[in-house]
């Protein structure tokens, strides 16, 4: 048989982590013992009184039939209030809000949504590369901007305005942003706003990171007049240990809410009740919650911060969410070199900054998710297989 894949998966490659990992797999099977610092899913648990309400909910015999498309209106309401408590953001949980079997899915869902073949959209370089690859399989074209060390890793706004803007039709910012872990300035999102404004661009704001090593989260949509021109997604992955849990939402104005749901209808059938009924719980939880995480992930940055110490990389201490952002030394040629010398040899993996677009490869990204004992024991590997450690 000669079966071809449809077009649409051109120049579309595996996702780096899928086969990243599946390299380090065979490397362990090797007994290797690989040290996995690359990708950023949370090794600590939800709280116990999530865990505790999806046992529960599940026990009962009326709770496993189809759900809404839309989620439970205590999910929905969960997830407004949320928005009030801590972005200071109101959101009509009947209208505005939108559940989503985590926020990934979100992303293909509005390029599905809102492009045609040949529409533009904007990208930062360098960031998540699941935007360009949602953009090119919905049929649109990746436009990329870049991010601008000099600016605070910022992009040069009037230089994008300068550009040909005819076709574009979205813009994908995304703040904390992944993977420098800049912080956003209230001002920046005042000036991006009235750049959508000005262009008639849909801004896309991807928002999983503001709790992370971070006390004041930001929403976009708490700039006065975002909801015209702005979608945010936003996630129960990292500021609630939930990952595996697959539990995101897309909150905006009613008509950008009733647009994409024509596309996600047709797509699932909705997450399971009591998955949803624990993360409206998991929503409630306080600031001490959020304390105790951030008290475990500034240890462990601080031990990442010695471990680039002794790659002789350089680094912004003042970075949040659940990665360190750091330039490589000129001993290496990129990214790609010092994340394969680490792995070859120390048997650490570390991510290369070039998989998040060109304006990284002097760049590495160093994850946050390992425990302590993991981190100290990748500096002692470091120190007895690497040269540039052993000089540093």
């Amino acid at each position: 048989m000669n079966i071809q894949t449809a077009k649409r998966l051109n120049g579309i490659g595996e996702y780096y982590f899928s086969q990243k990992l599946r390299e380090i797999d065979s490397l362990n099977k090797a007994g290797k013992a690989i040290i996995n610092l690359g990708i950023g899913s949370p090794d600590l648990p939800p709280h116990p009184d999530v865990i505790r309400v999806l046992q529960e909910e599940s026990a009962k015999p009326n709770v496993h039939a189809y759900q809404s498309y839309k989620g439970s209106p205590i999910l929905r309401g969960a997830m407004s209030g949320w928005y009030k408590t801590w972005y200071g953001v109101e959101l009509d949980p009947e209208t505005e809000i939108l559940p989503l079997i985590g926020s990934k899915e979100g992303i293909m869902h509005i390029c599905m949504t809102y492009l045609n073949e040949g529409d533009e959209v904007l990208i930062p370089n360098p960031g998540y590369p699941t935007y360009s690859s949602a953009v090119k399989l919905a049929g649109g074209v990746a436009v990329p901007y870049e991010m601008v060390e000099s600016l605070n890793w910022e992009p040069d706004l009037e230089a994008i305005a300068a550009s040909d803007l005819s076709k574009v039709k979205l813009m994908w910012v995304n703040y904390p942003h992944m993977p420098t872990g800049q912080q956003p300035s209230a001002d920046f999102f005042k000036r991006l706003i009235a750049f959508a404004q000005q262009h008639n661009i849909l801004v896309c704001h991807d928002n999983p990171y503001s709790f992370i090593l971070n006390d004041k989260p930001m929403s976009l949509l708490s700039v006065p007049g975002a909801k015209e021109v702005v979608i945010e997604l936003n996630s129960l992955s990292k500021s609630q240990n939930m990952a595996g849990w697959r539990v995101g939402m897309m909150a905006g104005a009613r008509e950008r809410i009733d647009e994409v749901i024509r596309f996600k209808s047709n797509m699932d059938s909705g997450m399971f009740l009591p998955l949803q009924l624990a993360a409206a719980k998991a929503l409630t939880l306080g600031k001490d919650w959020y304390d105790s995480v951030n008290a475990v992930y500034a240890k462990r940055r601080e031990l990442v911060f010695e471990l680039l110490d002794l790659l002789n990389c350089q680094y912004n201490r003042g970075q949040v969410g659940m990665f360190v952002w750091a330039k490589i030394s000129p001993a290496y040629a990129d990214g790609y070199a010092l994340s394969d010398e680490v792995l070859y040899h120390a048997n650490v993996f570390i991510t290369p900054g070039g998989i998040f677009g060109s304006a990284g490869n002097g760049f590495i990204r160093v994850s946050l998710c390992s425990p302590e004992e993991k981190l100290q024991q990748a500096m002692e590997r470091i120190r007895a297989s690497l040269p540039v450690a052993v000089n540093s």
